[in-house]
């Protein structure tokens, strides 16, 4: 199990990165919000675990395309649903901003 203090770091510095606030008693508990950060516009939900099978899909895309000097993104596509989810380090975001 993690400790407390390191989860709620992690929520403290993904706020940071948004302009947000952790939300002190994340969850059903808050009154402001059910989210991990209070933000004006972002709902933002925080899990730290010891892997996830996502970032592990991501580590192997990193390899490749560190091979090819470019910016590792995975598109999340499930069938029966239009869009798509977009996955991508928290250092590599500025980089999708210019991105045409």
């Amino acid at each position: 199990m993690t400790a407390r203090r390191t989860w709620k770091n992690r929520e403290s510095l993904v706020a940071e990165f948004f302009n947000g606030t952790r939300t002190p008693l994340s969850g059903g508990n808050s009154k402001v919000t059910r989210a991990d950060v209070i933000h004006d516009e972002l709902f933002v939900e925080c899990k730290l675990k010891k892997k996830h099978s996502v970032v592990t899909l991501w580590d192997e895309t990193n390899k490749l395309a560190a091979k090819e000097g470019k910016t590792p993104v995975v598109a999340l596509c499930e069938k029966q649903r239009p869009g798509f989810w977009v996955m991508v380090h928290s250092s590599d975001l500025i980089k999708l901003k210019n991105i045409k």
